[in-house]
């Protein structure tokens, strides 16, 4: 999928969170944010996917403008087309590691059990599906997060400090289990970092500012 961000703005108030932002994604592309604290990179991610809005500037997805869509065709969008991971995992605790992952399928109604089986196999988590949340590790958590971004083979991943919670052995882990399975499956990929170790792994580097988006200086 192409993104492409031109001259976007969002303000609270009169507070500027970021201003001039424009960035494309090629389809299939690695695109790494990162920026201080508090520059609005979250916020960004959010409106790429069209659950925030923004004051200026627009948002394309496959050269559709978001701020065009209704709340209800925005949804079916990122039901069909993008594949989220969060630093919280944001895992259901009721449900076990099998049904976590195939949420995407359901709320499109479809059963794939197949699918779901090779999601849990490709992120190494094969005889887990079973399981509750609560009983694996941090890094088993935000691997069921992957495995669920990718089970409906979105053609965006959104991915927002997926490796913020976890230590360096398990976060090279999960970041390895992550572009992997981004890149087998074509879909274009924006992640949010702090990581410098997670960053370097992208096509590109991208710093965002309150000013706008620049190229991140290469080491």
């Amino acid at each position: 999928m192409s993104l492409r961000i031109a001259q976007l703005g969002k303000h609270y108030g009169e507070v500027a969170v970021f201003e001039h932002v424009s960035l494309t994604v090629a389809p299939g592309e690695f695109v790494a944010i990162v920026g201080e604290s508090g520059v609005g990179k979250s916020t960004l991610l959010n409106c790429m996917a069209g659950l925030d809005s923004w004051d200026s500037g627009t948002v394309e997805l496959d050269g559709v403008d978001l701020g065009t869509l209704n709340d209800d065709q925005k949804a079916l969008l990122r039901r069909e087309k993008i594949g989220f991971v969060f630093q919280a995992f944001h895992v259901l605790p009721h449900l076990d590691v099998a049904q976590n992952v195939a949420l995407p399928l359901m709320l499109l109604g479809q059963q794939d059990d197949a699918r779901v089986q090779a999601m849990l196999d490709a992120v190494g988590l094969a005889g887990l599906g079973a399981r509750l949340p609560q009983q694996l590790s941090g890094g088993q958590l935000q691997r069921v997060a992957i495995a669920r971004a990718l089970v409906h083979r979105p053609s965006l991943l959104l991915a927002d400090e997926p490796t913020g919670n976890l230590d360096p052995t398990t976060a090279a882990r999960v970041m390895q289990a992550l572009v992997t399975q981004a890149r087998e499956s074509g879909a274009s990929l924006v992640l949010v970092t702090h990581s410098e170790a997670a960053a370097q792994q992208a096509d590109r580097v991208l710093h965002l500012s309150s000013n706008g988006m620049r190229d991140s200086p290469a080491d």
